[in-house]
């Protein structure tokens, strides 16, 4: 790696009214634990310790937004980050409560779609309310938002579905929920996965992408976003007016360098690297990196808990 003074991983990055103190961010990964208990806590305290300029929160269901996930219970949760020098965006995921986890996007009513853009709009308001930074709703990885976009699974024969307007619709509604809720108190990402095969390409996400970032998406965060190279996939998407969060196997310190130095994106997010060591950039910026604890790709006890739905660990702890 560079020396750290001369690394692009550690300059700073202002996104209107927020200074992020470096380009690491902490994606969110679902850890199987309550995030504003205990445990919760603990864990994004010690990830925000160990260094990233922005710390995401796992994907959080938009329901539980003023039920278990008030404005008292949130707080303790944003403080604990902010005290260890990171900001704090959380990613939000909508589900109906009255229906399946897995929601058939071409059975759902215009109600349905109506209260999902309701809580989004109330889990915004509840976020903002307990200092939270940003919030992101989560439309990649072939989720609900992501299916909505996809021709591929999008079937409906309504204003939902069908022209490259109407299958982004959703996505569009929700943020423009959001920024009328919060107005410019809240920074604005949006996960998306840029290209899925056999069912959309490039053009139809940066076409997506321009108008998320007309609708008030300040950070665009391209999942996966590196095939051939470091960020090669999120690249395009730098000249559209939002910064850009790229990821895929960068906690091997060169290719974040990469990724940043070949202008492919603003910001790298560092997944199970930062599982197996929350003090991945401390170590980096110290000039330590033979001491950081290296992700072997085992996918034992980070996706195999999750899979058993048991705390996310690391098998290299």
């Amino acid at each position: 790696m560079t020396n750290p003074a001369l690394s692009p991983l550690f300059e700073t990055l202002a996104i209107r009214q927020w200074s992020l103190k470096n380009r690491v961010v902490m994606p969110p990964m679902v850890t199987v634990r309550n995030i504003v208990g205990e445990d919760g806590i603990a864990w994004y305290s010690e990830h925000a310790e160990g260094g990233p300029g922005l710390v995401i929160i796992e994907a959080t269901a938009t329901p539980r937004f003023g039920q278990d996930l008030t404005v008292e219970t949130l707080t303790p949760l944003v403080e604990a980050i902010h005290a260890k020098g990171a900001l704090a965006a959380i990613q939000l995921f909508p589900v109906i409560i009255s229906r399946d986890a897995e929601l058939d996007l071409n059975e759902l009513s215009l109600a349905d779609i109506q209260t999902i853009v309701a809580d989004y709009r109330r889990a915004a308001r509840i976020c903002q309310a307990a200092g939270m930074d940003g919030v992101q709703p989560h439309g990649a990885h072939g989720f609900l938002l992501n299916r909505f976009f996809s021709p591929a699974h999008n079937r409906r024969s309504d204003e939902y579905g069908g022209s490259l307007d109407n299958r982004m619709r959703l996505g569009l509604e929700i943020v423009r929920a959001i920024v009328d809720e919060v107005g410019s108190e809240l920074m604005m990402l949006y996960r998306h996965t840029p290209v899925q095969a056999d069912s959309y390409g490039l053009e139809e996400s940066l076409a997506f992408a321009r108008e998320l970032v007309a609708a008030g998406v300040d950070v665009l965060d391209l999942s996966p976003s590196s095939k051939e190279a470091p960020g090669d996939l999120a690249a395009p998407f730098m000249q559209l007016g939002a910064k850009v969060i790229t990821v895929g196997n960068l906690d091997k310190p060169e290719r974040a360098e990469e990724a940043l130095r070949e202008s492919r994106a603003d910001l790298v997010a560092i997944g199970r690297g930062l599982i197996a060591d929350p003090n991945w950039a401390n170590k980096l910026a110290e000039n330590n990196a033979d001491s950081i604890t290296k992700c072997v790709r085992c996918d034992v006890m980070c996706f195999g808990n999750l899979r058993q739905r048991i705390p996310i660990a690391c098998t290299q702890w």
